[in-house]
């Protein structure tokens, strides 16, 4: 029973004309809070549930309210799920004017209180409001009586048993996914026998034996588990399926291999337990022509009626020893190996993580779905070329979201990617339908049979040489990355776009930008002229070198800004937003390979970190005359970052300010122990103790970056990993999370922002650019040169900022081809980010 105080009941109950109706809705002025937020597919059924809505899109969204007393969950209005899709409405959200509407529901009624069924209609999204939700924490929500009802068992405007994640197709996502097998009766402890082989259903299948290929077998199948495919979801809107998932196994016995393909709620009750390695029996299933192989090749269809399949998971021993199957096979690539590799060679790797990227979204052509996907770098010790993978889910979220630096990670059926155009060092691993992860901290690597084969144990004695500070004085997360670079000329790049849309408009641009769903990336090319450069350090933005071009430093209104938090926002140039920096770093790689103990602090230093003499200046809002700062303000302190405005002149940098040494355990002398704790996973099964003493890293305050601009977000720079709020950061660059500004010690502090001006139509975006110095080609060290090459040349020291903003005068007038790098990263912030400028010859 609600609360006397109960919002939901003052607002939802009300009798007359002012109770809420599919043509009177009611709008509820108290704050709630969003508890929860659910997707599902729509089926054929739903558009009756919205009458006089548009339903463009596939998905459907279930929200979970509460106002402090109990909770409610209602369906979000299709008009209003770009708010979802766009990052605005979150768990945890506040709201306000939230306007109610009845509606049906496609559950069946279970009792008299499950009648009412509502739509959200309209809402404002707010800052969390004091005594919001009665004051309650987060943690006591689940906790809270249902309104007038027991909870909903399923999606509301669909007949669909599961709930999608949020952000992709792929994970599980509820309760309802299980961690353990049905309750079956007791089976006998040994000697089980299989009464047919995959021979023989094979044989019988191409023989044309009647009871294999058009009934149901009923003879006991034993297999082993041999690789495991992620979910595959197959709901559409045209259909009306409850659980539309698929998941697709390789088993073997000794006789051969085949496809098990288990169908809809078998996926549900057994893909989360089980794993490769496993011995499983199968019952009632039926034989059919692989859908993908040769037509001489069979798969096993398993699902949960018609027939409804038995499947059992057996111990080993339970099985006659004459007639186990053999174990799954690996094929474990050192870094080394990797580079002799051919394209789309599949192959295992074994590796330090020692950089964790955040979680973005791409398409796969235009209007496709989006595929979630983040970059780890792996080493292993055999050569200074890192491992890197674009790892796309596998189906194992609690997995993913452990991906954290200074973890152990074995990756499984990855294929190898080689551009024909790039160097033989340039190539990264993806994922395959197989792939699966395991790491460090969940057991995993003590269940599985790869921990006993050499290049695994040849990796542990690499790893227990490895010193715990000099590792965690490279390891990073999270941040913007591009890989592999792009090219260095516009021919090349152009060739490479073969097929790809042309040059936008800035207007285009604009649109194209505000289309973006959250963190989906995308790249951009634009013919544009440089109009601005600044140079600044992350959270004393006020205080910056700067060129401005003398023709564009009045406001006008053909310098539109492109990206605006807010539509009232100023329209000159000062007060256009900026969006965040990417990071590029001195390696063949995007990240240095392991250095030497001697060279750590040195090879880790940035080399845009201004001289002790660099001058800073306060840059005007308006100028009307190109300039070049160059009187004296006051200086900047380069140390150790304060809240207070006072600054001093930068002193010598000490290269253990940037790498602080972090103590893991009293004992002094033992210098491998999060390493070593890895390696002992392999050995015997149990978690990383977590209850280190490692020293919290300063905290730093985000300032403002120009009058009116937004901060450089913590989203778009490497974090230093921290030991001691590792959590937490990986929650922050996980899809969905947030991370407090000036909580994390940032990678990089200092960055170039260009004002970009489109020669199309004159409009102006912001775009930051941080040239690197990795050993490519060498060049002059012009502006030209080092847009184009996105870095520095390695032959010789490259430019003091000072130096750049100075000679900034030769990019006046100069028309270049940009490629722009956007994400979107929830809310009114797009980050934009140039990762190539190539000269326009005449």
């Amino acid at each position: 029973m609600a609360a006397a105080g109960c919002v939901f009941l003052r607002t939802l109950t009300r009798s007359g004309p002012s109770k809420p109706s599919p043509s009177c809705p009611v709008v509820c002025r108290d704050f709630l809070s969003v508890v929860d937020l659910q997707r599902y597919t729509r089926d054929q059924g739903s558009p009756v549930y919205f009458p006089q809505a548009v339903l463009t899109g596939d998905d459907l969204y279930d929200v979970t309210l509460t106002d402090g007393d109990c909770r409610l969950r209602v369906t979000l209005d299709p008009g209003l799920n770009r708010l979802v899709e766009q990052g605005v409405l979150w768990p945890g959200s506040t709201l306000r004017n939230a306007t109610f509407g009845a509606a049906m529901t496609a559950q069946l009624p279970d009792g008299p209180g499950d009648r009412d069924s509502y739509r959200l209609l309209s809402l404002e999204v707010q800052e969390a409001a004091p005594g919001a939700a009665g004051g309650r924490r987060s943690d006591t929500w689940d906790s809270l009586p249902w309104f007038r009802s027991l909870e909903p068992t399923g999606p509301l405007r669909a007949n669909r048993s599961v709930f999608l994640p949020l952000w992709n197709n792929v994970d599980s996502s509820g309760e309802v996914w299980r961690e353990a097998p049905p309750t079956e009766e007791e089976e006998e402890e040994g000697g089980r026998r299989p009464a047919v082989t995959v021979s023989d259903l094979r044989d019988s299948f191409m023989s044309g034996c009647r009871d294999v290929t058009r009934g149901t077998v009923h003879r006991q199948l034993i297999v082993r588990v041999v690789n495991k495919s992620h979910l595959m979801y197959f709901g559409r809107t045209d259909k009306n399926c409850e659980c539309p998932y698929k998941v697709v196994l390789e088993v073997c016995d000794w006789t051969g291999s085949v496809c098990a393909v288990f169908w809809n709620s078998v996926c549900v009750n057994w893909y989360r337990r089980l794993k490769p390695g496993d011995i499983i029996s199968l019952r009632r299933y039926r034989v059919k022509q692989h859908y993908q192989a040769r037509p001489d090749d069979i798969e096993i269809s398993v699902n949960s009626r018609n027939p409804a399949a038995q499947i059992r998971l057996l111990p080993e021993s339970s099985v006659s020893p004459e007639h186990v199957p053999p174990g799954p096979t690996y094929s474990f690539s050192s870094s080394k190996e990797l580079l002799d590799h051919r394209h789309d060679a599949v192959c295992d790797v074994i590796g330090l993580l020692t950089f964790s990227g955040r979680s973005e979204r791409i398409r796969n052509g235009r209007g496709a779905e989006l595929l979630e996907y983040r970059w780890l770098q792996l080493e292993d010790g055999t050569s200074d070329q890192p491992i890197m993978v674009k790892l796309f889910p596998t189906s194992q979220p609690e997995t993913h979201i452990k991906l954290l630096p200074l973890s152990v990670v074995v990756c499984t059926r990855l294929k190898l990617i080689r551009a024909a155009d790039q160097s033989p060092a340039s190539f990264h691993l993806t994922n395959t339908t197989y792939t699966q992860v395991y790491c460090t901290g969940l057991g995993h690597h003590s269940e599985m049979s790869y921990r006993k084969l050499r290049p695994v144990r040849q990796f542990l004695q690499w790893l227990r040489s490895q010193d715990d500070g000099q590792v965690l004085g490279r390891a990073l997360i999270g941040g913007f990355l591009i890989h592999p670079p792009p090219p260095v000329s516009l021919e090349t790049f152009m060739k490479d776009r073969r097929g790809e849309p042309g040059f936008l408009r800035g207007a285009e641009l604009k649109r194209e930008l505000e289309r973006l769903y959250y963190r989906e990336r995308r790249s951009f090319c634009i013919q544009a002229t440089i109009t601005m450069v600044t140079y600044s350090l992350k959270g004393e933005e006020e205080h910056c070198l700067f060129w401005t071009d003398q023709a564009s430093s009045l406001c006008s209104s053909s310098s539109l800004p492109l990206l605006s938090p807010h539509p009232s926002s100023s329209l000159c140039s000062s007060s256009l937003l900026l969006p965040s920096p990417h990071w590029f770093r001195r390696h063949p790689s995007p990240f240095p390979a392991p250095p030497p103990p001697s060279s750590l602090c040195s090879a880790s230093s940035s080399p845009l970190r201004p001289p002790s003499t660099l001058h800073w200046f306060r840059p005007p809002l308006t100028s009307s005359s190109s300039a070049v700062g160059r009187s004296t303000p006051p200086s900047v302190d380069l140390g150790p970052r304060r809240k207070s405005c006072k600054r001093k002149q930068p002193p010598p940098e000490s290269p253990k300010k940037r790498h602080p040494s972090v103590t893991l355990q009293p004992d002094q002398n033992h210098d491998t122990v999060i390493l070593f704790e890895a390696s002992m996973e392999f050995l015997v099964n149990n978690n990383d103790d977590d209850d280190d003493d490692d020293e919290d890293t300063s905290s730093f305050v985000t300032a403002p970056l120009l009058p009116a601009c937004p901060p450089v977000t913590v989203e778009t720079l490497p974090m230093r990993y921290d030991h001691a709020r590792k959590e937490e950061q990986a929650a922050a660059v996980a899809m969905g999370g947030r991370e407090a500004p000036g909580r994390s010690d940032s990678a990089h502090e200092s960055y170039y922002t260009l004002r970009l001006r489109a020669l199309s139509d004159g409009v102006s975006v912001h775009a930051v650019f941080l040239p690197s110095s990795p050993p490519l080609l060498p060049h002059a060290n012009t502006w030209t040169s080092i847009l184009s090459h996105g870095a520095f040349s390695s032959h010789t020291p490259p430019p003091s900022p000072a130096d750049l903003i100075s000679v900034a005068g030769q990019l006046s007038n100069q028309r270049l081809v940009c490629v722009l790098e956007a994400c979107h990263l929830g809310g009114a912030s797009t980050e934009v980010v140039l990762s190539r400028a190539f000269h326009l010859s005449d």
